[in-house]
Formats: C-alpha cells, structure tokens, sequence
C-alpha cells in the first residue's frame, strides 16, 4: 500500500473536487434546449428572470445536484461493499439493498393506483423496501451474533434473487403506463425524479460519510481479513454493522429517486484502487467526489446526445462503465499473469 502523506491525500482531493467543478459546469451549460454557454454563464450571474433563467436554475441545477448526490452515494457505498466483501468486483447491489429498495418501488408503481397513491409516494416505498431488506439481510447473515464476508454474499444473492422475481411478477400485473414506469425505473432515470428530494438524498450521503470517514483505517483492516483485523484492535462486529447501516441508507436513498442507476459503485471505486491504490482514507472521499462527477457526466450525455429524446442514465452508465470495467479487468490481469 503506498504512503499516505497529507500533501498527497490534498493533492488528490483538491483534483477529484476540480472534476467535479468542471463536471458541474458542463451539466449547466449542456441540455436539449440549446442555450449556449455564454447564456447559461449569464443565467448563473445574474438574479434576472426569463426562459433562460428558469431553465438554468430551475432544471439544470437541481438536476445536477440531484445526480451529483446519487452518484456519490453509489461510489460510496460501493467503497463499503468492496471492503466489507473483501472483494474488489462487489458492488452495492450485490447485498440485495438496492434490490429491497427497488422491490419497493416497483411495487408502489405497480399496485399505487390501487391504493390511491401517487408516484410521490415511490421514494418513501423504495426507501423503506432497501430498510426492510437490510434488516433481513442482517438477521439471516448475522445468525448467532457473528457476521462473515462469505454469509453477507450469499445472503445478498438470494435477496437479489428474490427481488428480481417480485419485479417480474409485478410488471406482468402492471398497465402499459405502469410497465414504462418500471421499465425506467429497472434501467435508472433522473428525468421524471423530483428534484426536492434532492436535499434528502445529500442529507444521507452527509450521514455516510460521516460514518465512513472515520472507519477508514478500520476498512483498510477488514481487507485483510476478519481475525487479522480483530488481532489489530478492530471491533470487526460493531464497526461492520455501522458500515453496512450506511450503506443501507445511501442506496435506499439513491435507489428511491433515481432506480437502479449501474456501474457507477463499481467502477469507480474499482478504477480509482488501481490509480491510487487500496487505503481507505484516500479511496473513501476520491470515490465520492468522482462518482458525482461520473453521474453528471453521464445524465448530461443522456439529455444532450439525441436532440428531443432524453436517453435513461444508467443505459449511460451501462454503455460507458461496460467497455471500461472490461478494459481495466484486462489490463489487471495482464499485469499480475502477463500478456
């Protein structure tokens, strides 16, 4: 593992927020409208009204907010996964969160109308099926007071199983309308989110992070494996449930507005081990500050590449994070078996 120094750690950061910046900015000046960027820059100055105005700051920043907090909230918890996994290729849907908190969803678009509730009541139901699931998953997984990597996985796996099973059955039952809905909803769409949950979602990732942050050393320990961890002062149990209760509320949150938006908690968190390496202290806020940039990114290409026709952010993220994780898989095993 290299050396953490805090120039180094700075250095870092200070880059990965710039890209976020930048990042930003592009999903400003960007957009189907064809404002140009001058418009937009002017729009943000000044306090004046007019279409301009209320595109820039009634659409496109609540927007780019909204992903930059989902996108964090992916990496991040990605992060905790891959550690709490010991496995560099988890993501945060393989522990069945993001599978409970979809169920949820999709069964509120499927079966809502039946019950006089509306789309605004879908984030509360997703979030409460990604709580519902982490609880089942801490029951079945933590059987007799002890958790393990390998029960976590397992567990992860049927409730995915599970989900993706109630998902199918509830979309033979829905309606056309329904069935679009949870279509986007299965691929990952920002466009029909509200944007007013987008202070929830940040609240959230503030929570995750202030949970995680402080774990870092303990999420370099776990990697190297439970006893080895615990024989080096880490309350592994205690410190274990913290991490997996944060990462419980960052996907439930970002599953409840935004479905199941992919690759983004694993790629970026898979891209930035090989670049910078496997400390936490350093992965931990990398991870987020990119992921956010990565979504923006991604959600702008999707609402500026085909003029009048928004294209869902995760087949962005599916599209781009496919070829990508594929090449990086390569180029890993190439350098640890040869060429």
């Amino acid at each position: 593992m290299r050396t953490l120094t805090a120039w180094r750690l700075l250095a870092t950061l200070a880059a990965a927020a710039a890209a976020l910046g930048v990042a930003g900015l592009v999903g400003l000046a960007l957009g189907p409208s064809g404002l140009e960027a001058q418009t937009v820059w002017d729009a943000l100055r000044s306090d004046a009204g007019g279409a301009a105005a209320d595109i820039v700051w009634r659409i496109r920043l609540p927007r780019v907010v909204l992903a930059m907090a989902v996108g964090a909230s992916l990496a991040l918890s990605g992060v905790v996964c891959q550690a709490l996994l010991r496995n560099p290729l988890a993501d945060p849907y393989i522990l069945g969160i993001s599978g409970g908190a979809a169920l949820g969803g999709i069964a509120l678009l499927a079966l809502g109308g039946a019950w006089g509730l509306g789309a605004t009541a879908v984030p509360p139901a997703a979030f409460a099926g990604g709580l519902v699931s982490t609880g089942l998953l801490y029951a079945v997984a933590g059987g007799g007071g002890r958790f393990s990597a390998t029960h976590l996985l397992l567990t992860g796996v049927v409730f995915n199983a599970f989900a993706a099973a109630a998902i199918v059955f509830l979309a033979s039952l829905a309606g056309l309308r329904e069935g679009t809905q949870i279509f986007l909803w299965l691929i990952g769409n920002l466009s029909a989110a509200n944007i007013a949950v987008a202070p929830w979602v940040a609240a959230f990732l503030a929570v995750g992070l202030a949970c995680t942050l402080p774990l870092a050393r303990s999420l370099n320990l776990m990697t190297l494996g439970e006893e080895s961890a615990q024989q080096l002062g880490v309350a592994v149990g205690r410190q274990r449930r913290v991490l997996l209760v944060a990462c419980a509320l960052m996907v439930s949150a970002a599953v409840s507005v935004a479905g199941l938006v992919g690759f983004v908690g694993l790629i970026i968190p898979h891209l930035l081990r090989l670049a910078l390496g496997a400390d936490h202290r350093l992965l931990v806020p990398a991870s987020a500050l990119l992921g956010a940039a990565f979504l923006v990114v991604c959600d702008t290409l999707g609402r500026s590449l085909l003029q009048g026709l928004e294209l869902p952010v995760g087949a962005i993220t599916a599209l781009l994070g496919g070829p990508l994780f594929l090449f990086l898989l390569r180029r890993q095993q190439t350098q640890v078996l040869g060429p």
